[in-house]
């Protein structure tokens, strides 16, 4: 008999709620609440989360609490990813998170990260047996090599979209000059990887970003993106406002602006590891989560 259970992300671009059912082998999903906080682009500025971004984290867990509960969730399951690792103040915040609202948040590492993104992406995916994993946030990159559907290896890598924004200072439109700085970094960044992949690799992508890139450049549904594709997303994304990126494109602003960034570091990604398409996933880290609470092991 499926079990409802609850879990939320505190990521790096968006906090985000699922409600799912499950049978400890597929999730059906009940209700989603997402709310953009942007810690990936004010930690990567500032080193720390500002009392205005804790309060409306604190606001947005509450309404998390509420939806969970509404839904009868047995458990919810709160976890922090890249942003909430690299802020100075952490601990504080969490702190006031525990004393505020009542909530305990987990900081998970990046390997844990990657272990619920993939389990949560077989639910969609595995039938494909993909070697090679990319999950790009708003803080961090992910790459993790898959054998016989578990992960073999895995490299976290400062390449989340708030945090090349930071270091470029990409805007929309963004001029020649903060382009060709952000690929600076983004080759800087990828130069000294050395993960042994396997050649011709199937390639799965999961996360926010990744979703957004598919969304714009696949309005039919039709999940393989290739690199030319994101190529021309690149160039199109670098000349247009955020408002003409958003309708014609047909994403929310706050989306929009990951566009840019995600399909430079996604592009960068697929070349460094011999990668002509991505397949991605509509599900990922917090269906993972809830998978491993029906099993006993969160």
């Amino acid at each position: 008999m499926a079990r409802i259970f609850a879990a939320a992300d505190i990521g790096s671009n968006t906090l985000h709620l699922l409600v799912g059912a499950t049978d400890g082998e597929l999730v059906t999903r009940i209700d989603n609440l997402s709310e953009w906080i942007g810690l990936g682009e004010v930690v990567a500025r500032q080193g720390f989360i500002s009392p205005e971004r804790v309060d409306h984290l604190l606001q947005a867990l509450k309404e998390c609490r509420r939806v969970a509960t509404s839904r009868k969730a047995e458990a919810m399951y709160v976890f922090a990813t890249e942003a909430m690792r690299s802020a100075r103040n952490h601990e504080q915040v969490l702190e006031k998170i525990k004393k505020g609202i009542g909530i305990d948040v987990e900081i998970i590492t990046p390997h844990r990260e990657v272990e619920l993104s993939i389990e949560g992406s077989k639910l969609d995916i595995d039938n494909g047996h993909p070697e090679i994993f990319f999950e790009v946030g708003g803080g961090s990159a992910q790459v993790a090599l898959i054998k016989r559907k578990k992960l073999a290896d895995h490299i976290s890598l400062p390449l989340g979209t708030g945090r090349v924004i930071a270091r470029a200072g990409l805007t929309n439109p963004c001029p020649l000059s903060a382009l060709n700085k952000a690929e600076r970094y983004i080759a800087d960044v990828l130069k000294p990887v050395t993960l042994a992949q396997p050649k011709k690799a199937i390639a799965v992508a999961s996360g926010g970003v990744a979703r957004g890139l598919w969304r714009a450049v696949h309005p039919d549904g039709e999940k393989t993106i290739f690199a030319k594709e994101l190529e021309y997303l690149q160039w199109s994304t670098a000349r247009l406002t955020l408002d003409r990126i958003g309708s014609r494109f047909g994403v929310k602003q706050r989306r929009a602006q990951t566009l840019l960034p995600g399909s430079m570091v996604y592009r960068a990604l697929m070349e460094k590891f011999g990668v002509a398409e991505i397949t991605v996933s509509e599900f990922g880290v917090r269906e993972g989560a809830i998978l491993e609470m029906a099993r006993g092991r969160i």
